[in-house]
């Protein structure tokens, strides 16, 4: 698989080389997902999206559904291609999860608005709150959703900090859950080469 820094329709593979690649491949891939993912709390885990994961997705997507014209490939690119961070911020897909469905049914009801409580704040500097759910709103009046989609966009002296070494923390401060977590070195070295 070729990162490019851009995902298009022409950087894809083709359903027959994706499926050798994904043969030798697909643990890496694995690999690197579980390295960006950070568990905040019990129950909120929030996974970091890069180039690499979004492509993946693009292309088990065409492989699940056997997609080869030229117009669904345009689709699963344009639904997958914005969650790929630009060089400014971080990119994230934060799951709230319970197990049991009586449980995450309260829990979603109180957690409304949760997504825009998600903060990363570098040693230094301000917290940066996650700009979440551009595509379409996750909320109603009687709960949120167990996923969303969040946007982290640093300024120039954050982004530079965290090139340079800087702690970062992953938080929120919700209310009904409130939570902070370091981001371990590995996982943050990873995150710190998607900016530029």
């Amino acid at each position: 698989m070729r990162l490019t820094g851009r995902i298009t329709a022409d950087s894809l593979m083709t359903l027959e080389a994706y499926a050798r690649w994904r043969k030798v491949h697909k643990p890496e891939v694995i690999a690197h997902r579980k390295l960006r993912s950070v568990a905040l709390g019990e129950h909120i885990t929030v996974q970091f999206e890069s180039e690499l994961t979004m492509r993946y997705q693009v292309q088990e997507m065409l492989r699940i559904e056997k997609i080869f014209e030229e117009e669904g490939i345009r689709s699963e690119v344009d639904a997958y291609a914005p969650p790929v961070p630009d060089g400014a911020n971080w990119k994230a897909t934060m799951l709230i999860e319970y197990p049991d469905v009586n449980e995450r049914r309260r829990e979603l009801a109180r957690l409304i608005g949760v997504q825009d409580r998600m903060f990363v704040e570098a040693e230094g500097h301000a917290r940066v709150y996650a700009i979440a759910d551009e595509d379409l709103p996750r909320d109603n009046e009687e709960k949120t959703s167990a996923v969303h989609f969040l946007r982290f966009e640093f300024p120039p002296a954050a982004r530079a900090a965290i090139k340079a070494g800087a702690a970062v923390k992953l938080g929120c401060d919700h209310t009904n859950y409130p939570a902070h977590v370091a981001i371990g070195p590995e996982t943050l070295a990873s995150l710190a080469g998607d900016l530029a």
